[in-house]
């Protein structure tokens, strides 16, 4: 146990970075569909820029830092195996697997625009761009209340979030048409 707070400061410090991966990577996929709409020289010349800037985004911060990430939680519960036992943890872990999931969809999605292939719009990618938002709004709560129970208020705060974002993002769109340049 006398390595435990070196292994949950470098647990920390990977899940930070997991997650300024997966809150930057979605930003770029918007400019990068945005930029596949332009006209040449413009679509290749910001498209190139682009991939390459999502290409180490993704495979030097956002995969090395995701696995460890998850290296260093399955070492910390080795190290302290009763939270495993705790009804808090088990609701945590749902919420891992669902940002395994937002990770996994996500790569989809880099592979896609990688390959010049754009199935969304940028509005969904401004969209997708909260998902990693509301699981780290929910992890946060559940690992500093420890509360099974009070993640379902996280949950009805989270979907209070969402709405606040959904009206934000509707603003921001109408001033947007509004005001193209900006």
């Amino acid at each position: 146990m006398e390595y435990y707070n070196y292994i949950k400061s470098l647990h920390l410090i990977f899940v930070i970075t997991w997650f300024a991966g997966l809150f930057y990577i979605p930003r770029l996929f918007v400019y990068q569909i945005e930029a596949f709409h332009k006209p040449s020289p413009d679509k290749e010349i910001l498209g190139k820029q682009l991939k390459l800037m999502a290409k180490r985004l993704w495979y030097i911060i956002a995969w090395p830092s995701a696995i460890l990430a998850l290296f260093f939680a399955i070492w910390l519960m080795i190290l302290v195996p009763s939270w495993l036992q705790q009804s808090w943890m088990h609701v945590k872990l749902g919420f891992v697997v669902l940002l395994i999931i937002y990770h996994i969809k996500t790569h989809l999605y880099f592979k896609a625009l990688q390959n010049d292939i754009v199935k969304q719009s940028s509005n969904f990618m401004r969209l997708w761009n909260e998902g990693a938002t509301f699981i780290l709004f929910a992890v946060v709560f559940l690992v500093i209340l420890k509360n099974a129970f009070n993640w379902v208020f996280g949950v009805l705060g989270i979907l209070v979030l969402a709405l606040l974002l959904m009206l934000g993002f509707k603003v921001y769109k109408r001033t947007r048409e509004k005001n193209p340049r900006q």
